[in-house]
């Protein structure tokens, strides 16, 4: 049953696969002939057919890797095999990306193959010189990368690093969606790449178990698929939530689920649920029963098969609904008539003058943010319960990471949120609490201390999640980052590199670097604020006055280059960007110069707060370390220090 499991499943996830695909197409009519310049059968079934190849082959080489660099031991042979497995499909996906370039040239250009000039010129021309065969262009060259690392690399770093490359393959897919480009576009574009993440490690990590079990003997096949297993409920929450979002920006009213694409919709979402029991099946019964007598895998390769074939239904379904018309209107607002100047900018209407009310109840959902908040918050509450039944964990830092997760969803989802693009003071207001707030919480929250409390460690050479923890936290270059000197210095200096550059005008205007720059600024700000609220000195187990003052001196650093940037918003600096925060066309508000100062102000406040917070912290923690010198009573490891 076994062997059979392993040439079986590939191929039974390629065959529905390709079956549901070309079902799919029929309903959907994403194959048929094209009322002008019609490129042919070949390119309007060969396209779609591409396209389930790459997702397919993508999903394989990133679920393989990411399962690789948290499930599998580097000292037994399961390691090379599956990164043998992950370049393979990363060769298939360079290849049939590379098709699914060519059909999507011969589709938009309506040509047909030929070998004269003017043809490899116009390809050319699409390669760089549009965004969709950018996209494209991008997505065979990471693809292609992905492999040349896969044949070359072996060092957990290395593969780690490699399979995030291969996430960035995902983001040029992302944007060639429906919505790329058209209305909602930003929230199109986070919602199906996020989509395509969680699939892309749910169907790729159970294509590697399946092709791994030829090396995965005695127990390791029920430890293996115990790790999947836990990946495999967070990727299904992650698909549904996008999954859902993605189709009420598609789809809109349900009245319209009755349409060619809201059936598609239907049966990808039936399929999606199946899957979610399949695998709630796995969780309580089939690894269970394979725990307690590994010689008995017939049922759990039979659930398997069956899992795989009903993700092929749910694959095919996807890549025919990429060639389908959507039932809502997909025409971005700056490309209507007589669009406001705000739509030009930013395709999404002006709005209205929040008021008072308005900033507390204007709610605009990043689904990234979100969903990572929501993340963490089950990570923290699941090492929280872990540790209540022995040594417990302080309620303080527990209230810490709530205020926290919420902080970091009311910058990034609430009506900061919906105004940053629009107002300056918004913009500053969202970013002092993500880059000062936001850290400030999660040093007190300590959740590295809870990992290493909570958290058992792995005995058999693979890395989990308290491992890479460690590594992350001892790594070379962050210890030298959270140095007081380079630490103060780059807290101070990414304030006046976001404001004082084009970085801004591509933090509004793109939602990839909205996401970059909010993830940036965040970095750096849990790399440089628990430096500064911590008074210890490299190597020491208590806070000293030495270490006290180097601290307060760098707040004062870091409260200079703020505060200075604040004053410079007054005034001195101008309007900045000017052609887009003052080309919105506002009619309610402050002047757009008069907004500025108030950001300013907010960066003063924020400056001389943090000053004086950093010199209370690390005074009180002065004080305490003395007293717990003078005192001879033993105190809990958890709750020693902050």
């Amino acid at each position: 049953m076994d062997r059979i499991a392993r040439i079986a499943g590939p191929a039974v996830l390629l065959l529905v696969g390709f079956v549901s695909l070309l079902v799919a197409l029929v309903i959907g009519g994403g194959a048929d002939r094209a009322l002008i310049a019609d490129p042919g059968a070949v390119v309007r079934f060969g396209l779609p057919i591409a396209r389930l190849v790459v997702d397919l082959a993508a999903a394989a080489t990133i679920g393989g890797l990411a399962l690789t660099t948290v499930g599998l031991s580097r000292s037994r042979p399961e390691w090379n095999r599956a990164i043998d497995i992950a370049a393979g499909a990363a060769g298939v996906w360079t290849v049939a990306a590379a098709v699914a370039t060519f059909f999507t040239f011969l589709s938009v250009a309506g040509s047909r193959i030929s070998l004269d000039e003017q043809f490899g010129q116009s390809m050319g021309v699409f390669l760089t010189g549009t965004d969709l065969g950018l996209a494209w262009l991008v997505t065979v060259l990471v693809a292609a990368a992905v492999t040349v690392l896969c044949f070359a690399v072996r060092a957990r770093g290395m593969v780690a690093l490699t399979a995030g490359i291969a996430m960035i393959g995902l983001i040029p897919i992302a944007q060639q969606g429906h919505a790329a480009g058209t209305a909602s576009h930003d929230s199109a574009v986070t919602a199906l790449g996020l989509h395509l993440v969680g699939a892309a490690l749910w169907v790729g990590g159970l294509v590697l178990v399946v092709l791994l079990r030829g090396v995965l003997g005695g127990d390791r096949l029920a430890l293996v698929v115990g790790r999947y297993s836990s990946i495999a409920l967070g990727c299904f929450v992650l698909v549904a939530v996008s999954g859902v979002a993605s189709a009420q920006i598609r789809v809109g009213a349900f009245s319209n689920l009755g349409s060619p694409y809201g059936v598609l919709v239907i049966v990808k979402s039936a399929a999606l649920l199946a899957i979610g029991v399949l695998g709630a099946v796995h969780r309580r019964r089939t690894i269970r029963s394979l725990t307690a007598e590994p010689g008995r895998r017939g049922p759990f390769w039979t659930l398997v098969l069956v899992e795989l074939a009903v993700m092929g239904v749910a694959s095919g379904f996807a890549a025919a609904l990429g060639r389908t018309a959507t039932p809502v209107d997909q025409v971005a607002l700056s490309k209507t008539t007589n669009p406001s100047p705000a739509e030009l900018l930013t395709d999404d209407p002006l709005p209205r003058d929040p008021g008072a009310w308005g900033w507390l109840t204007g709610w605009n959902i990043d689904l990234f943010w979100l969903m990572a908040a929501v993340l963490v918050a089950a990570a923290y509450v699941a090492g929280v319960v872990r540790l209540r039944r022995g040594q417990g964990w302080p309620v303080g830092r527990s209230a810490a990471m709530g205020i926290a997760l919420v902080s970091l969803v009311v910058a990034t989802s609430g009506s900061l949120h919906t105004y940053d693009r629009f107002l300056v003071s918004a913009n500053v207001g969202a970013h002092v609490v993500l880059g000062l707030v936001v850290p400030a919480l999660l040093w007190a929250a300590a959740p590295v201390r809870l990992v290493r409390a909570a958290v058992h460690p792995r005995d058999d050479d693979s890395t989990g999640v308290r491992e890479w923890t460690g590594l992350l936290v001892d790594n070379g270059v962050v210890r030298y980052l959270v140095q007081p000197f380079p630490a103060f210095v780059l807290l101070a200096a990414v304030w006046w590199a976001l404001y004082g550059t084009q970085v801004l005008r591509w933090s509004v205007s793109d939602p990839t670097g909205r996401t970059l720059v909010d993830a940036g600024l965040l970095l750096v700000g849990l790399l440089a604020v628990p430096t500064l609220l911590t008074p210890v000195a490299a190597g020491a187990r208590s806070a000293s006055v030495p270490a006290a003052l180097v601290r307060i001196a760098g707040a004062v650093v870091v409260a200079a280059g703020v505060v200075s940037l604040g004053v410079a918003l007054q005034g001195p600096l101008g309007l900045v960007q000017a052609s887009w925060f003052g080309a919105m066309g506002r009619t309610w508000g402050p002047e757009p110069l008069v907004d500025q100062a108030r950001g300013g102000v907010v960066l003063v406040v924020a400056g001389v707060a943090l000053l004086v917070t950093v010199v209370v912290v690390v005074v009180l923690r002065l004080r305490r370390d003395r007293g717990a010198v003078t005192d001879p009573r033993p105190t809990e490891p958890v709750t020693a220090d902050a």
